[in-house]
């Protein structure tokens, strides 16, 4: 982990606890990337120990970063290297980092995908190609897209569909059914399928959507990961699973719908704005449901 730079990466921070990160974070926010037991639990299952740094102007704090060695915490470049690249999946998520909005700080371990949020906060930060796919707001997308919608929903209906809260289920009932319906969809296993169940008992209350079922089967599910900071909501759609065999009546759309749309009201509800994330954006469905926002690496 050439551990002999750590000096150089870490001047001007200062190794504190998890319990001054999840500070930080409550104070400046971040993203499900960041969060505090996020990356506390799933470092835990890693085995890996995290390393929390702050950065501070006298005694306050302005900064906070989690930091498997040279890497930001949670990092799929360091479970591929370890042989747990099959461990969990968070897809590209985006990342926030808790940052004050006055803050200037270098930031020295790699990390992509990093928040158009830090971008005037970050001073180390180079532009990345690829960008983020966010959900549109409501008021951006067309009327006829929407009416689409809500015919397929209602079609689905009257054909025996329904929809469940995914929390009605218990982990290992959430694991069998994501695991079968994309191994249909996609002919192969999901990521970090041997340990589906394991991880979304630790994230279990991150975990938000629900559930679509036609003559109580269930036909299409997506994993959402959803955390509120002090000034946003963040969610976080990391993956799906629909049954072929519906595929004529669109639950995949449907669900993506119905999931946006109780998104949208939450955050309404709570007064903040909403980034969903969809992850890297490579075109086909995610244009017709995002709009690109640029990324940064360090």
């Amino acid at each position: 982990m050439l551990s002999w730079l750590r000096p150089w990466r870490e001047r001007g921070w200062t190794l504190f606890t998890a319990a001054d990160y999840a500070r930080a974070w409550y104070l400046y926010g971040g993203s499900v990337a960041t969060h505090p037991l996020i990356v506390e639990r799933l470092s835990a299952l890693a085995e890996i120990p995290v390393r929390y740094l702050g950065w501070f102007a006298g005694d306050e704090l302005l900064a906070a970063v989690p930091c498997w060695e040279r890497h930001l915490a949670l990092s799929k470049d360091v479970l591929k290297k370890r042989g747990q690249r099959g461990l969990f999946d968070l897809g590209n998520s985006e990342v926030i980092l808790p940052i004050a909005e006055q803050a200037r700080v270098p930031v020295r371990w790699r990390m992509r995908y990093l928040s158009e949020l830090n971008r005037g906060q970050i001073t180390t930060l180079r532009p990345q190609p690829d960008e983020l796919a966010l959900l549109r707001p409501l008021h951006d997308c067309s009327a006829k897209f929407l009416y689409n919608l809500r015919r397929e929903r209602r079609l689905l209906e009257q054909l025996g569909g329904r929809l469940r809260p995914l929390s009605d289920y218990s982990p290992s009932e959430q694991a069998g059914i994501y695991a079968d319906l994309f191994r249909r969809r996609w002919g192969f296993a999901a990521r970090g399928e041997p340990h589906l169940a394991e991880v979304f008992g630790l994230l279990r209350e991150f975990m938000t959507g629900s559930l679509l079922l036609r003559d109580e089967q269930p036909i299409a599910i997506q994993i959402l990961y959803r955390v509120e900071a002090p000034r946003w909501i963040s969610l976080e759609y990391i993956n799906g699973g629909v049954d072929p065999r519906s595929s004529d009546h669109s639950p995949g759309s449907v669900l993506t719908f119905v999931n946006a749309q109780a998104a949208r009201a939450d955050a309404r509800a709570a007064g903040k704005p909403l980034r969903y994330s969809f992850g890297r954006c490579d075109g086909g469905y995610k244009d017709r449901w995002c709009h690109r926002a640029p990324v940064y690496q360090t």
